[in-house]
Formats: structure tokens, C-alpha cells, sequence
């Protein structure tokens, strides 16, 4: 196909866009590839393919100004934050138009949640907070260190270092933003190495905090679609740290890098939520929640309750309301106003969600809603599609195929009903919905995840994030990603 190039206003990407190496914007050793629009299939820009040596120049610049940036005060830190944050909303129509362009979601979505949450979470950590805490003295006995006295101590929160992020496809602004800020605020620098799918966004973030003042070499960003640039960015002898989001497979080859060169790191990986329905379940907001995965990133999204576990009393109705609900849906160019569902990120996606719904037909599953692709001349999309009649040990239910397919599960006991749950290699956000608040608590503190959405699936950004089990190490979001991104030092002293 002969793909027409649409550039963005004010992308410089159109011409092919740079690498940025120590504050400087640098032509990539291995020329440009073209960033393809999901939507129209049109080319949005030319990414720049980066070599091995360039990813390590980037890590060689990122330590060079660690040092003088590290030493900088955190109030001088979140001034340039704060002013990235400015930046970012006074550009936010023609930033978010790329990531429209880029990613395939709608507009509302890529001005609210992507260009929007990205400024907010630069907001966010533009906000100074204690680095030390003061530990309780301790009264000592005379012995072989010393004499009696009284020792004090205080726990110091210092920067790892050097910060390979490597960002996810389905939000290259909130993703990376969520990585950046906090990493930035504690003192590190960072190495930003975006999705070949959709690397443009992270150099308009790096743009934005060239211009907030953020000292040459503190950003850099490399992209790529050949696996040696994701390595070169993980392996570099120059990173202390290695920020993931992403599969649970190429987290795993991560951690064995990381593993080896006693690298920090923080993963978050996939996930298959579990959505409890209990018998007294608010059904229309269990619906609404639940179909949710059907519309919000079309299903690219690794927090989406994408396994139902419906209590037998109210399994076919729910069945019927969320095919009724996935069918309502209206499916088509993300720039219109009233589109619910856009594309997926790409041809080769949009056939591997396929396949899983084909997979699941053999398994035993019935098509309750969708499963056939939509009737439209171009663009990768998915019809939202609902599995019923299905397992827990098919591999539709056990396995995260990231996209608008959900699966539902009958049980009949409430201690069936979390072994089911629990029953799974991942473990990110689950999500009970039940009339009784109580029932819904207990439950909830015997999911085996990192969080769970109680009759909602709405986040507080305060709250930490993470998985147990294969969806992830650590935890961030909030202070908790103050945290993630430092080390803690003890210093003691004789009272």
C-alpha cells in the first residue's frame, strides 16, 4: 500500500526527527523508519533508529551530568518541573494531535488522558518533599565499639543514578511521564527509550524539558525498532536502573540483564484482571466498568478487567448487558467526536487479538458479542468482543491478549469465586463488585494483586502501583515512586 504522509503542525518529525544525546538533538546512525498512523495508515513521521553506540553516548551524557544535577537543591528540581508542566499544557493541541496520530486513541482521550495526565504528573512532582527522616536515638551499653552514649541516626533518601525508562505503546506521554518526573525530582537522570510503535511523543517531552531548563544530558531519549537499541539501553554500564512497562516476557530478559549487573529496577508488567461479580452486584456499574476494556485504549491496557468471574445468579444477565453495552459502541475514526472505539496500535496486533478469538471459539468459548472485524476500508480495528461459556484453564483466560476481548467465567460460592480469581500467573489490579461493603472488603484483602477496584475501576493517583506474581517488582505512583527512583542511606552519629 502507497501510504500518504500526513505531517503534524510543528512536528519535526516530518523530515525525520533527531535523537536527543546531552542536549543535543543528533542525526540517527541508522537512518529513519516511518511512524504509521493505526487509525488511517497514513505515516505520521520518520523515527529515528539509533546505534548501539549512540544509546551508549546517551548513558556516557546521562552520567556525566548526574553529578552536578544530583547536587542540585530540590527546590531548583521542581522549578524546572513545574515549568515542563506549563509548557506541556500550553501545547497540549498539537502534542496531543501526535499522540492521537500515533497511538490511534481518540482525541479526548490522548488531550485528557495522555498530553493531560503527563502534565499532571510533572505537577506532581514539582512538589518538594522530605528527603530524611529522623530515626529514634538508641541508648548503647559500653562495649567493644566504643563507650556508652546515645547514637543518632537519620534515613536519607538519595538518587539511584543513571535511568533507563523504556516506555509502553499504549500512552507514551503518561507512561513516561510517570517514570520521568519522579526520577528526575529525587536527583537521577534518565534515558529515555520509547516504543518503536510510537517513539515521537517522548521527544516532544524531551522538548519540553529542554526549553523548562532541564541542563544538557539530564534527558535524553533514543528510539528504535531494532531489539539492540532496547539492550544497549538496559545492558550500558553507565545505568544503575532500568524502568519497565511493558510484556512479562521482555521483562523477564530484563531482569536477567538487570540480575547480573545488580541494577535497580521496577517492572510493571501484564496483567489479566479478575472482576468479581457477586449476586448483588450493581449490575449497570459492573457493566460500565467492565466495558471499559472494550473502549479506553481499545483494550490496551494491562489495569483492564479483562476476566469476569460472575456469580451464577446473575451470569446470564450480565452476559446479555455486556454484549448489549460492547454492541452500543460505536467503532471508527478517532478524530470524530462520538467515537468510542479506535484502533489498535498495529496490523500485526490487530491479527494476534484475532487469533485469540478464533482460539478461544476452538476452546469451547461462544462468541456472545463481536468476533468479526469491522466493516471499515482502513485501519486496525477490533470489534469489541465477548466470550461467555468460557474456563479458567483456557488459554483466553489465562493469558493477556490487550485488546477489547473479555472473557466471563461462572462460579457459585464466594471461596470459589477468589480461587478462580487467584487462580492466575498475574496479579496487577482485580476488582470486586458486590452490594454488601463488607463481603467486598474481605474479598478484596484475599486477591493475590497489587490493587483492587471496589465497585469501580477508577485509580487514586496517590495509591502505589504494581503487581504481584508475573505483573511486576516494586511499586511507584505518588511517593511511592520517590521511593522507587532512590536509595536510602543511614547516617549515624555519636550524641
Amino acid at each position: 500500500m502507497t501510504r500518504e504522509r500526513r505531517p503534524i503542525d510543528g512536528d519535526r518529525a516530518a523530515d525525520g526527527q533527531g535523537l536527543f544525546l546531552g542536549g543535543s538533538w543528533v542525526e540517527p546512525d541508522g537512518g529513519h523508519y516511518e511512524v504509521v498512523d493505526p487509525a488511517t495508515e497514513e505515516i505520521v513521521g520518520r523515527a529515528p533508529e539509533a546505534s548501539r553506540d549512540q544509546v551508549h553516548a546517551a548513558c556516557a551524557a546521562a552520567r556525566e551530568a548526574f553529578g552536578p544535577w544530583s547536587r542540585t537543591s530540590a527546590e531548583e528540581r521542581a522549578a524546572v518541573l513545574a515549568r515542563a508542566a506549563d509548557i506541556i499544557r500550553e501545547r497540549l493541541v498539537p502534542y496531543a494531535e501526535l499522540a492521537r496520530a500515533e497511538t490511534g486513541a481518540t482525541t479526548g482521550t490522548a488531550r485528557a488522558m495522555q498530553v493531560g495526565v503527563a502534565a499532571a504528573r510533572f505537577q506532581r512532582y514539582a512538589r518538594v518533599e522530605p528527603a530524611e527522616w529522623a530515626i529514634t536515638p538508641q541508648i548503647t551499653e559500653a562495649g567493644p565499639l566504643g563507650r556508652a552514649g546515645v547514637t543518632g541516626a537519620l534515613a536519607v533518601r538519595q538518587p539511584v543514578g543513571v535511568v533507563t525508562c523504556v516506555t509502553s505503546y499504549n500512552n507514551p506521554w503518561a507512561n513516561a511521564a510517570g517514570k520521568v518526573a519522579p526520577a528526575l525530582a529525587m536527583g537521577n537522570t534518565v534515558v529515555v527509550k520509547p516504543a518503536p510503535q510510537d517513539p515521537l511523543s517522548a521527544y516532544r517531552m524531551a522538548e519540553a524539558l529542554e526549553a523548562a531548563g532541564a541542563p544538557p544530558g539530564v534527558v535524553n531519549v533514543v528510539s528504535g525498532r531494532s531489539v539492540e537499541v532496547g539492550e544497549a539501553a538496559v545492558d550500558c554500564d553507565d545505568v544503575d536502573m532500568v524502568s519497565f512497562t511493558g510484556s512479562t516476557a521482555v521483562g523477564q530478559r530484563i531482569a536477567e540483564v538487570c540480575g547480573r549487573g545488580m541494577k535497580r529496577q521496577l517492572m510493571e508488567l501484564g496483567g489479566k484482571g479478575a472482576a468479581v461479580v457477586f449476586d448483588d452486584a450493581d449490575l449497570r456499574s459492573a457493566v460500565a466498568g467492565i466495558g471499559s476494556t472494550f473502549s479506553f485504549y481499545s483494550g490496551q491496557i494491562c489495569t483492564a478487567p479483562t476476566r469476569v468471574l460472575a456469580q451464577r445468579g446473575v451470569y446470564d444477565e450480565l452476559v446479555g448487558q455486556l454484549a448489549a453495552y460492547a454492541g452500543r459502541l460505536k467503532i471508527g475514526d478517532p478524530r470524530e467526536r462520538d467515537t468510542v472505539v479506535g484502533p489498535v496500535i498495529s496490523e500485526a496486533h490487530r491479527d494476534r487479538i484475532e487469533s485469540y478469538v478464533e482460539l478461544g471459539r476452538k476452546e469451547g468459548a461462544s462468541v456472545a458479542g463481536g468476533g468479526e472485524r469491522p466493516a471499515l476500508d482502513r485501519g486496525f480495528y477490533v470489534t469489541p468482543t465477548l466470550l461467555a461459556d468460557c474456563t479458567n484453564d483456557m488459554r483466553v483466560a489465562r493469558e493477556e491478549i490487550f485488546g477489547p476481548v473479555v472473557v466471563v467465567i461462572p462460579f457459585d460460592e464466594e471461596e470459589e469465586g477468589i480461587t478462580l480469581a487467584n487462580d492466575s500467573d498475574y496479579g496487577l489490579i482485580d476488582y470486586v463488585w458486590s452490594g454488601d461493603v463488607a463481603r467486598a472488603f474481605r474479598v478484596a484483602r484475599r486477591l493475590r494483586a497489587g490493587g483492587v477496584g471496589i465497585n469501580t475501576v477508577g485509580r487514586n493517583m496517590e495509591a502505589p502501583f504494581g503487581g504481584f506474581k508475573r505483573s511486576g517488582v516494586g511499586r511507584d505512583v505518588g511517593s511511592y515512586a520517590l521511593h522507587a527512583y532512590s536509595e536510602v542511606q543511614s547516617i549515624v552519629w555519636p550524641g
